[in-house]
């Protein structure tokens, strides 16, 4: 069956890339081609929107509508390839050296693709396999809760969500969580040579951004040794800074993002406990000098981590798929499966290619992660016969 699979699977890559789905983008015309396949096929797939309804999570149930079934789930949205150096179109698939690069075919249309060639498939199952593609994901899983809440409350109880983020189709059964936060500041705008009577809100920026950056470094400092995350301990950065109008003008606004990642064990708010106090306090101090001046901080996502404890026999079942014989590992990246995890499904993540093929330019998928990807398909049908 591996063998029938991937020329379907083959062409839906090429088709799923050819979508430039950049999370900055809609993605609704890769969802509109999804429903149509769907259709063409039998099976009917309902749309969660966003509020302005410029994108969409798609999901679909194929197979009997019975408990037990399997979640396969994907991110249709990708990052961007502005300013990277590719030898190919991005949005080509383009195999050279047994490898298929382009934009998503690792992140994760990849997986995405497998899931949808099995489809005719999965229609003879004794279980009902439910597919969930969300928006968002990279920008902070903002897409998936809503389709997640509605599947759990209009599905017959799946047996498990698979998360098919690149694993090299080893089991994961842990993730850090990640929240977004911007910082935005505003200032007094005076000449440069006239510091006392204006307030530049780079320099507050350039503080608070130190303040962060020693924060960064004690969790470094005071890591768990025992934590099986790699790095072990909470990170943050700072992704995003801009601010000031000229040299020689003290700067009105500036602002910036960072993004904490934290174990499961480490409360992401307990961390920035202190950096928030010192950002109210600085706020009053400024507007008593400046009433319009002042600096705000606002979280953007917050997506959970997901812990490993109670997914073993999730993680089994999948293991008996791959072939995987070793222990279950954990990842320091984020994803929606701890999304999963919090609405009561027993989840892991399992898919083909590397992170570390995510997000870089010249991005690729193996073929032979590809295949693999097939066979980890036709065995679930196998297994759900």
């Amino acid at each position: 069956m591996t063998d029938n699979l991937l020329p379907a699977a083959r062409d839906i890559l090429a088709r799923l890339i050819a979508f430039d789905t950049t999370s900055r983008n809609s993605n609704l015309e890769l969802i509109a081609w999804v429903e149509d396949y769907l259709s063409q096929r039998g099976v009917t797939s309902a749309r969660v929107v966003n509020a302005d309804a410029s994108k969409a999570n798609l999901y679909a149930s194929v197979g009997p509508n019975v408990e037990g079934g399997i979640i396969l789930s994907g991110h249709s949205d990708v990052v961007p390839v502005d300013g990277q150096d590719w030898l190919s179109d991005p949005w080509t698939v383009t195999e050279r050296n047994g490898l298929l690069h382009g934009r998503g075919t690792c992140d994760m249309k990849g997986f995405i693709a497998l899931a949808l060639a099995a489809v005719p498939l999965f229609k003879d199952c004794a279980k009902p396999v439910h597919l969930a593609f969300s928006y968002d994901e990279e920008i902070g899983c903002l897409g998936a809760p809503a389709m997640i809440e509605e599947m759990a409350a209009k599905l017959p109880k799946p047996a498990l969500a698979i998360i098919g983020e690149p694993t090299m189709m080893k089991v994961i059964t842990g993730h850090k969580g990640i929240a977004v936060h911007e910082v935005e500041v505003l200032g007094h705008e005076a000449h440069s040579s006239l510091t006392h009577l204006g307030l530049s809100a780079n320099m507050v920026a350039v503080e608070l951004m130190h303040d962060l950056a020693e924060l960064a470094r004690g969790l470094w400092e005071n890591a768990d040794p025992a934590s099986p995350f790699i790095p072990p301990h909470a990170t943050l950065t700072i992704g995003r800074m801009q601010g000031g109008t000229a040299p020689n003008i003290l700067a009105r606004r500036a602002h910036f993002v960072f993004d904490l990642r934290c174990p499961p064990d480490v409360d992401p708010e307990a961390v920035l406990a202190p950096f928030k106090a010192k950002v109210a306090a600085l706020d009053g101090e400024m507007r008593r000098t400046f009433p319009e001046a002042g600096v705000t901080i606002t979280r953007l996502s917050n997506a959970p981590p997901m812990a490993p404890a109670g997914s073993q026999e999730a993680a089994d079942f999948v293991r008996s798929l791959t072939g995987d014989n070793g222990p279950s590992g954990v990842v320091s990246y984020a994803a929606e499966a701890g999304q999963f995890q919090q609405a009561g499904f027993a989840t892991v993540i399992c898919g083909p290619g590397s992170i570390e093929q995510a997000h870089q330019p010249n991005e690729y998928l193996a073929v032979e992660q590809f295949e693999r990807g097939a066979d980890f398909m036709v065995r679930l049908v196998q297994a759900l016969v």
